[in-house]
């Protein structure tokens, strides 16, 4: 098993000191960042999609092994709410295969007024590009049941394993050969860190779910005070103690002032 350990996004100006050097310019954040991750997702294309030649320009600026996990556009997923899905997946897909062989994951995050509706996100889900790693993060109790279950598993598709206060918010179901984690707020001081028996049962989870031959991708959503930088760094750590495979984290946070 590979487990992908990351953030969500790398833009946050209370890393500094934390993960970038005081003194770097915010234009070089993304190689520091990929010289500390090999891989994080981009929650920013939620809010606005980049144009391909952003993704290009990304591709370019992190190095051959990293992998780059793309948040659907919230105009397919919070605007049509999964509707007439073939427009808005081709535009996302479009631009983000500018990104080449460094494209990961595209991570669906519903929105928690959306109630389950097996149908429509089977609908959805066969707008993607047959091999595109999707995965879905139910916010509606409703999407709990065997008939959504089987739409992920028909598709291939990862039922987002979800944590907030140092618990699973999501069924630990298994739909795919691979798996997707993210982790949004941890109860541990500082707010709004994880503790370390609660990483350490998520990489038993994760331990105990997947073959050696999968890929999971985990990623750290609570970056205020760079808590998610810890929390990634620490968490990797407590899985290669439980018998994983993880790609790199920052072995020394920044400090130096220059």
């Amino acid at each position: 098993m590979t487990l992908f350990v990351g953030t969500s996004g790398w833009q946050y100006r209370d890393w500094r000191g934390v993960l970038y050097p005081a003194g770097l310019p915010v234009r070089l954040w993304l190689e520091e960042y990929a010289a500390g991750f090999a891989t994080v997702e981009v929650n920013n294309a939620f809010y606005r999609l980049p144009a391909r030649e952003t993704f290009e320009a990304w591709r370019d600026r992190v190095p051959a092994d990293f992998v780059v996990a793309v948040k659907a556009s919230r105009f397919l997923t919070h605007v049509k709410r999964l509707r007439e899905p073939a427009e808005p997946v081709h535009r996302l897909m479009s631009r983000a295969a500018g990104l080449g062989d460094r494209l990961g994951p595209v991570l669906l995050q519903l929105p928690p007024t959306l109630r389950a509706d097996p149908a429509l996100l089977d609908a959805c889900l066969a707008r993607f590009p047959a091999g595109t790693r999707v995965a879905v993060e139910p916010r509606h109790a409703s999407w709990w049941t065997p008939e959504v279950r089987e739409v992920l598993r028909a598709r291939g598709a990862a039922l987002c394993w979800a944590d907030v206060r140092s618990r699973p918010v999501t069924p630990l179901w298994r739909t795919a050969d691979w798996g997707y984690v993210r982790f949004h707020q941890g109860r541990a001081r500082a707010w709004p860190r994880y503790g370390r028996r609660a990483l350490a049962g998520w990489a038993h989870r994760i331990a105990d779910t997947w073959p050696p031959d999968a890929d999971v991708y985990a990623y750290f959503n609570n970056d205020p005070h760079g808590a998610a930088v810890h929390d990634a760094t620490a968490f990797a750590r407590l899985a290669r103690a439980a018998g994983l495979r993880v790609t790199r984290v920052p072995e020394k946070r920044a400090s130096r002032s220059s």
